[in-house]
């Protein structure tokens, strides 16, 4: 095993060892009933159970290996096309049911099963109630409760309509006519999860504790903040194109058996304003906020969301992640890291000037020429940009410290450069640039690294994307509402760049709702990217056929200034129509026969 397989196999050990020593319990169920009898006699046992199926929630902290969100939309390109890296079969088209990659169609109704039988069994145990009575009965099945309806929720972004189970729990062993069961239209889907969340939200705490304390334990657990934010995701979703009047051809044929169509062709404004409300409710809990570090420098505030660990403006964060793996991939070679996450030149493009404008729209934007900047020269292209890029991207002769870094250098991808394409097989960034984002650089564990970690919860939802929620759905059923200036507002003003219609060098208010939606969708991209919101931000506004394809970077097999020219990357990322939805396994479609495949495959 050469040195990189060894680090890329402790990074995943260090991953699962968290939820390890509870796995056994879930695959005993049912079939080994004395153990499982057990379970449900010993308070330690049966929290065991219930940390498990916490585990079921997908690991987005490691996209290289984990999940498609993040390296197959437009904004960020991974150099591998091996070595477990799957999202490369995703942008060559070469995914369906004979190449079915990232498929957690199986997983999430384990964990569906796993939570349903959990709330059926956890009444059994007598020791947590007579050592803390049933309200603490009460809260697990509460909480197993919202993993099952996020868990559907995980399942319908990827899938479209879904299998919906209620309480009903099938042994694996029970006979193929209890497997014969048929999707539901998206609708009820939707209707039946927002129920649970509504319901389940009514029972859970305002913030994570346990025999009324707050513990270090307790963060990540399941709080009414959580419930709400899924329940508002669900909902922005469910009003926008994708699900809301999508009357292409391609879903002629996807229809119940009973003949209704699975996504309805007909368009219901009042979906934007349930989305709407939905978000406001998170708003109104007032207990979150905007992450701003107390220095007032913006980097720092954009910094902090992701380093600074259970911030108040993290919603739902899952405490085992791999973002140890995200961080070594992200950093140049020069800083033992593996150089491959870049984010395309598409992505570049979208970050605003210092003046808040697009660089399209701003005098301060140039695409040539050179600045000295302390002893290094700088493309123009770079300067004057918004603290947002600045925190994302490491550009051509920028400055990186960390990893096997002591000091702060400059970092160049030039072809015969210390993290160029020609100094290594497989490890360089194919656009010209690297992710830093949510990167940390105390993380070691890189080729000549020491094995030092940054360990950090992983930010599923935070309040930015709330405040974005919100102004979207608000302009699409009140078009003029104050309310969708402020929140957008707020997030520019975070971010350190000029507002609209407010404060110092005000920029004009968008003058129309179409208008408003274009700004809506630009901050949109800048605020959450890299945090696999793309992926299903451009499925959902039905925009990916226009936005992916052929996606650029810098020319990264040149050693001089011709470096700094658009060229189109290695691999397309490639849209097909099928690829709204992903595919069902053949696995699943032989044993259940009812069951109706994605359009397109």
């Amino acid at each position: 095993m050469n040195n990189k397989a060894r680090v890329t196999a402790n990074i995943a050990l260090c991953c699962v060892l968290f939820f390890a020593s509870c796995r056994k319990y879930l695959d005993q169920v049912p079939n080994d009933r004395i153990n499982m009898d057990e379970v449900f006699k010993k308070q330690s046992l049966s929290e065991q159970f219930l940390a498990n199926i916490y585990s079921n929630i997908i690991d987005e902290g490691d996209p290289i290996h984990n999940h498609p969100y993040i390296g197959t939309a437009d904004d960020i390109d991974f150099t591998w096309s091996g070595g477990g890296t799957l999202n490369y079969a995703v942008n060559v088209g070469n995914m369906g049911r004979a190449n079915l990659v990232f498929d957690f169609w199986q997983g999430l109704y384990g964990g569906i099963r796993s939570a349903s039988y959990f709330m059926q069994h956890v009444d059994e145990n007598d020791e947590i109630r007579r050592l803390h009575g049933q309200d603490m009965i009460d809260r697990y099945k509460a909480e197993a409760r919202f993993l099952r309806a996020y868990f559907y929720f995980s399942l319908m972004r990827q899938y479209g309509p879904v299998i919906l189970m209620g309480d009903k729990v099938i042994a694996p062993d029970a006979p193929a006519a209890q497997f014969q069961l048929a999707r539901s239209p998206w609708d009820s889907c939707v209707d039946y999860v927002v129920k649970e969340l509504d319901e389940v939200s009514a029972q859970l705490p305002i913030v994570a504790v346990r025999d009324g304390n707050t513990s270090d334990a307790d963060y990540g657990r399941a709080t009414k903040g959580m419930a709400l934010a899924v329940k508002a995701r669900l909902l922005l979703y469910a009003a926008s194109p994708q699900y809301n009047g999508n009357t292409d051809a391609l879903l002629a044929n996807f229809k119940t058996g009973a003949g209704t169509p699975l996504i309805s062709p007909d368009y219901d404004p009042e979906k934007w304003r349930k989305a709407a409300d939905a978000a406001k409710a998170v708003i109104d809990m007032g207990i979150y906020s905007l992450y701003k570090d107390p220095s007032g420098d913006p980097i720092k505030s954009l910094q902090g969301i992701f380093s600074q660990g259970w911030n108040a403006e993290q919603i739902f964060v899952r405490k085992g992640n791999g973002l140890i793996t995200w961080d070594v991939h992200c950093e140049p070679r020069q800083a033992g890291g593996w150089s491959g996450v870049g984010p395309t030149q598409e992505m570049v493009d979208s970050y605003f000037m210092s003046d808040g404008k697009l660089p399209t729209e701003s005098s301060l934007y140039a695409e040539t020429g050179f600045t000295d900047v302390g002893g290094q020269q700088i493309y123009n292209m770079y300067l004057n940009r918004e603290p947002r890029f600045y925190r994302d991207v490491t550009y051509n002769n920028s400055t990186w410290q960390g990893g096997t870094m002591s000091r702060p250098a400059p970092v160049t991808f030039y072809a015969n450069g210390p993290n160029g394409r020609n100094g290594h097989p497989t490890d360089w960034t194919k656009t010209g640039y690297l992710c830093r984002k949510n990167v940390a650089p105390q993380t070691n564990v890189g080729s000549g690294g020491n094995g030092q970690q940054q360990q950090r919860p992983l930010a599923l939802f935070r309040l930015a994307e709330i405040y974005l929620d919100y102004a979207e759905a608000l302009n699409e059923i009140d078009p003029g509402n104050s309310d969708i200036l402020k929140y957008l507002n707020m997030i520019r003003e975070r971010a350190g760049i000029p507002l609209y219609g407010a404060g110092v060098n005000p920029l004009p208010i968008p003058a129309s709702q179409t208008e408003m939606r274009k700004r809506i969708w630009a901050e949109r991209k800048v605020e959450l990217a890299y945090e696999g919101h793309r992926f299903f931000d451009i499925r959902r506004w039905k925009i990916a056929p226009q936005v992916m394809g052929v996606l650029h970077g810098m020319d990264i097999t040149k050693n001089d200034n011709s470096f700094y020219t658009r060229v189109p990357t290695i691999t397309p990322h490639l849209f097909l129509p099928s690829y709204y939805w992903w595919p069902i396994s053949q696995y699943e479609l032989d044993r259940d026969r009812v069951l109706i495949e994605n359009p397109g495959y």
